[in-house]
């Protein structure tokens, strides 16, 4: 993943990340934090990007990546750590995370039902 796809998909998953009424304080300020570095590399256009609620996601997407190619971001160390810190707080794309080594019977789930009969 480039620096900049790297920028994207943090911005994309704290985004939607804020959505929830679960998310931690870490992840609001680490998002914010993210925000605020993409504000200082793109002056002028940054808030207009970020705030495109009516844009289509893969077309804001698209602009914002544009942008921060032109912008250089790939090489603002700076923009990029925010960008881990935030990925780093997030869940893995899962809304379970779950280590079964040597478990039996497991089911993750909402609302599941299980029998198990061992014999």
């Amino acid at each position: 993943m480039s620096g900049v796809e790297l920028v994207v998909a943090a911005l994309a998953a704290g985004a939607s990340a804020g959505l929830t009424e679960t998310v931690s304080s870490a992840v609001r300020d680490a998002y914010g934090a993210l925000r605020e570095s993409v504000l200082r590399r793109l002056p002028g256009r940054g808030e207009e990007l970020l705030d495109a609620e009516q844009v289509e996601p893969g077309v804001w997407e698209a602009r914002l990546r544009e942008e921060l190619t032109a912008s250089g971001a790939d090489r603002d160390q700076e923009l990029l750590a925010a960008a881990e810190d935030l990925l780093t707080l997030l869940p893995s794309g899962s809304k379970y995370q779950v280590d079964a080594r040597g478990a039996k019977g497991v089911q993750t789930g909402d609302h599941n039902i299980q029998t198990n009969n061992y014999g």
